[in-house]
């Protein structure tokens, strides 16, 4: 069955692509770094603060249940959108970063020891790099590295032996700079013949394609509201009500909290017993919103119409620039996000996305938060151009005229 969007109807709920910027259109290919918001999202944050801004499971009074139970709806809302078996499974966070150090430093500092291993793939951000270094130095947990191929896969060749004996297994659904989706159901189940637990970085995935956690049978997913087209400072982390039962609070105070005397305290039921504090109320309100928007697109059609545009983005720039341009990651469409990094000649990226600024076309240029990646591809930076619902053909042609124009800029 074939889907379809109606991408100029969607461009529409977009506020911010009506704005010009340097006497022309806004050409926005930064999703995979933040996600433009559509109307209903900012509407759903602005009734809340408009109407029921309260705070959250404490008050009796009528806006302060209504606040709660909106709170609680988003919640489901996520949960429904992952195909999480239960709500309470649900956990918000600030973002993806703050998810994985919760597990890190939480789950992890309750459950590791010295010697312990932890496997991560050379595909990660920093975000799932860090914090296992931190418990390194702290703990004196052993880190391997599942490498990559030679075209942005994932090197699976010697993957059982790599993950033997580890206790955790961590790792991106999809790659932030190459785009590569990995074989989630097979690393997690490697991981737990190995005895090991899975943790997975799906914040490249969530927005993009159709997710179900529950189907993944992985322990724990971290993901984050705003490139998924929710407010920043909203993040989720997902895990299965037994793993998060057993593990203890991240942070203290507020929510967390059940009951407190002197001789000590009893923390809350999940998923409350890691949201200490006063929460992102109207992040969450926002991030409930834009699963709203996402399901009305269909996950399936956001998906079809990643691959038809990456695919169209793809031969657009082999048949324009050749060997001077390098797309690194799978050239398969199909077997990518819709993010590309690449390198032109011997331009620094950073120049390139200068001239790009001044023809309205926004792209990241650096490090993507993954130098050891960086490291193995042989270069200190790329450009990374990246594609989402709201984008279409002629944004990848002003984004291949904009390069056209960096060549003549710098052929002096």
């Amino acid at each position: 069955m074939s889907h379809s969007l109606d991408v100029a109807a969607v461009k529409a709920d977009f506020p911010i692509l009506d704005r010009e910027v340097h006497g022309g259109r806004l050409i926005y290919l930064d999703s995979a770094n933040t996600s433009q918001k559509p109307r209903a999202v900012l509407a759903a944050m602005e009734h809340y603060y408009a109407n029921s801004n309260a705070n959250v499971h404490r008050g009796t009074y009528l806006i302060a249940e209504e606040a709660t139970n909106a709170l609680e709806e988003a919640r489901a809302k996520v949960a429904r959108f992952i195909g999480a078996p239960a709500s309470q499974e649900v956990v918000f966070t600030k973002n993806a970063t703050e998810s994985l150090n919760l597990v890190a430093k939480a789950w992890g500092r309750a459950n590791l020891r010295a010697g312990d291993v932890v496997v991560l793939t050379e595909l990660e951000h920093h975000a799932n790099i860090v914090p296992w270094h931190q418990l390194h130095d702290e703990l004196g947990i052993e880190l391997r590295w599942l490498p990559i191929t030679a075209d942005g896969h994932l090197d699976l060749t010697e993957v059982d032996r790599i993950i033997d004996g580890a206790k955790v297994v961590s790792f991106a659904a999809t790659s932030n700079v190459l785009g590569t989706m990995l074989p989630v159901r097979r690393l997690v189940d490697a991981a737990h013949q190995a005895g090991a637990i899975a943790v997975v970085d799906a914040s490249q995935h969530v927005p993009h394609a159709a997710t179900n956690v529950a189907a993944w049978g992985a322990d724990f997913v971290a993901f984050t509201g705003h490139k998924m087209l929710g407010p920043t400072g909203i993040g989720v982390l997902w895990g299965t009500s037994e793993i998060l039962e057993a593990t203890p609070p991240f942070l203290s105070g507020g929510e967390m909290i059940l009951n407190v005397t002197k001789e000590g305290f009893t923390t809350n039921d999940i998923p409350w017993k890691f949201e200490a504090g006063t929460p992102a109320i109207a992040e969450a309100i926002g991030l409930g919103a834009a699963v709203d928007y996402l399901e009305g697109l269909g996950m399936d059609a956001v998906r079809e119409h990643e691959v038809s545009l990456t695919g169209y983005a793809l031969r657009t720039l082999a048949e324009r620039f050749g060997e001077d341009l390098c797309v690194h990651g799978p050239a398969d469409a199909a077997e990518r996000g819709g993010v590309m990094s690449f390198t032109f000649k011997n331009l620094h990226p950073h120049d390139l996305t200068q001239v790009f600024d001044q023809h309205g076309v926004c792209v990241r240029a650096g490090h993507h938060c993954a130098k050891p990646l960086m490291r193995v591809l042989g270069v200190a930076a790329t450009a990374r151009a990246s594609l989402y619902v709201y984008n279409d053909e002629a944004d990848v042609d002003a984004l291949a005229d904009a390069i056209a124009a960096a060549a003549d800029f710098f052929s002096f």
